[in-house]
C-alpha cells in the first residue's frame, strides 16, 4: 500500500509544508499512530517497512526531533483529545518545535526531587523555578514541563506534566557553554510563566506516570546527528527538508564525537602506523566486540518493538552500553594519537576531531540518565535485585531535607 501511495502522491516539487500535510492526511507519516490522530494504526513492525519505502523512493518523511520522538507519543498515550487535536498534527508537519524541561540543578538524577513549582490561579497554572540541560529550548515553541503541584504529597505523587508555551513573558532561556566549545544546551528560568489548565497531560499530581512514558521513549531514541543533504536539483521539498534538518541538527553536530567515533579507530590506526602494535590491536578488538554486542542488543529491542511489546529495560542496557563504548573508543584514540590527540585546529589529528572526542565523551555517561541510574534500573528490573533503600518515598515533599542555595 505505501509503495502505491508514494507513487501516486510523492512530488519533490511540492513545498515541504504541502507534502507534510499530505503525510498527515494519509497517516503514512506516522503509521503506528491511531488513525484518528494522523496515523494508520499499524503494528510497530510496519514502521520500518514504511521507512524503507520512503528511503527507496527518496521521499521526505515527517518532522524529526523531540516532538515526534517524545512529545507526540506521550500526548497520544496520556493526553486529552483536546491536546491531541492541538499538538499531534502540527508536530508531525513540523509547524511546532519542542524541548524537554525535566532536569534541575538541585535534583541531579533524582528527577522526582525537582522544585520547580506550579500553583493554580483560576484556570491557569503559574510556573516558577529553573530547569537545565535543555536542548533546543532557544528555538522551541513548547516545552514538556514537569513541575511540583503538591508539596504535601510524597515526591513522586505531587508532580504534574504540562505543555508549556515557551514564547511568553516569564520564560528566559540562557545558553550553556560546554568544555568542547559547543553550546547545545540551555538553562531555562521561569518567573510566573503561565500555562492553561487544559495543557495538563494526564491527571494533576500524576505527572510521574506521564514522565515515565517520555523517559522510556527517550531511552529508545537513536542518537541524533543525522543530517539530510540535498543538492540544487533535488527538488523544492528535499531542499527545504535539508535546510530544516540543518537547523534542527545544529545543536547535535558534536554528538558523533560524544559517542566516541569507534568507526574511525581502524582507519586511524592504519594511517598512523599503529595497527601493528599488539596493544593497540588488542584494544581495537575489545572495542569492536562492545560495538557488535550493543548492535545485537539493539536488534533484539527492535524485534521486541516489532512484536508489539512496550519499551522495557533494554533501553537502559543500550544506554549503558553506549557509555562503555564511548569511553573505550576514547581510550583507543588516545593510544593511537598519543599527545597530538589533545591538539585542536587544522593541523591536529582529523582537524581536531579526536580532541573533540576526548572532551565530549564524558557527556555520554550523563545525558539521558547517568550510568549509575541505568545500573540501578538493570539491577532491579532485569536481575531482580532488591531495591535500593529509600528513606523519603512516603515523606511529604516539604519535609524532605535539602541543601539551601
Amino acid at each position: 500500500m505505501i509503495r502505491e501511495w508514494l507513487h501516486e502522491n510523492w512530488d519533490p516539487e511540492l513545498s515541504l509544508r504541502e507534502w507534510r500535510e499530505r503525510l498527515a492526511d494519509s497517516g503514512w507519516g506516522a503509521p503506528t499512530w491511531p488513525r484518528e490522530w494522523c496515523g494508520r494504526g499499524l503494528p510497530p513492525a510496519a514502521a520500518q517497512e514504511v521507512t524503507e519505502e520512503f528511503r527507496r523512493i527518496g521521499a521526505v518523511g515527517p518532522a524529526d526531533g523531540l516532538g515526534m520522538h517524545l512529545a507526540a507519543p506521550t500526548i497520544l498515550a496520556h493526553g486529552s483529545d483536546d491536546l491531541k487535536r492541538r499538538f499531534v498534527r502540527p508536530t508531525l508537519t513540523g509547524e511546532i518545535h519542542w524541548c524537554q524541561l525535566f532536569s534541575e540543578p538541585g535534583s541531579g538524577s533524582d528527577l522526582a526531587g525537582l522544585r520547580t513549582r506550579a500553583h493554580l490561579d483560576g484556570d491557569t497554572w503559574v510556573i516558577s523555578g529553573q530547569k537545565v540541560w535543555n536542548t533546543s529550548a532557544h528555538h522551541a515553541d513548547y516545552g514538556m514541563l514537569l513541575a511540583r503541584t503538591d508539596w504535601d504529597a510524597p515526591k513522586h505523587r505531587g508532580l504534574t506534566y504540562f505543555v508549556l508555551p515557551m514564547r511568553q513573558a516569564g520564560v528566559e532561556v540562557r545558553p550553556l557553554r560546554q568544555m568542547n566549545g559547543h553550546a547545545s544546551f540551555n538553562e531555562v528560568f521561569f518567573e510566573e510563566a503561565r500555562v492553561r489548565a487544559a495543557n495538563v497531560v494526564g491527571a494533576v499530581n500524576d505527572g510521574w506516570t506521564v514522565a515515565l512514558t517520555t523517559l522510556a521513549h527517550e531511552r529508545r531514541m537513536v542518537d541524533l546527528g543525522r543530517r539530510a543533504v540535498a543538492g540544487p536539483d533535488a527538488g523544492r521539498c528535499r531542499r527545504e527538508a535539508a535546510e530544516e534538518s540543518a537547523r534542527a541538527m545544529e545543536p547535535y553536530r558534536w554528538y558523533p564525537q560524544r559517542a566516541g567515533r569507534p568507526d574511525l579507530v581502524i582507519e586511524r590506526a592504519i594511517a598512523s602506523g599503529r595497527h601493528t602494535d599488539p596493544v593497540v590491536r588488542q584494544e581495537i578488538v575489545k572495542l569492536i566486540t562492545l560495538v557488535w554486542t550493543a548492535r545485537w542488543t539493539s536488534q533484539r529491542a527492535a524485534a521486541a518493538r516489532a512484536a508489539g511489546r512496550p519499551p522495557g529495560p533494554e533501553g537502559s542496557l543500550a544506554k549503558l552500553a553506549s557509555s562503555d563504548i564511548a569511553r573505550a573508543a576514547a581510550r583507543v584514540h588516545a593510544l593511537i594519537a598519543g599527545p597530538s590527540g589533545m591538539l585542536a585546529g587544522s593541523d591536529a589529528p582529523l582537524g581536531g576531531t579526536i580532541a573533540e572526542v576526548f572532551l565530549s565523551v564524558p557527556a555520554a555517561s550523563l545525558a539521558g540518565g547517568t550510568d549509575e541510574i541505568q545500573r540501578t534500573i538493570i539491577g532491579e528490573r532485569v536481575l531482580g535485585l532488591p531495591k535500593e533503600p529509600v528513606v523519603d518515598r512516603d515523606v511529604p515533599f516539604r519535609e524532605i531535607r535539602w541543601n539551601a542555595r
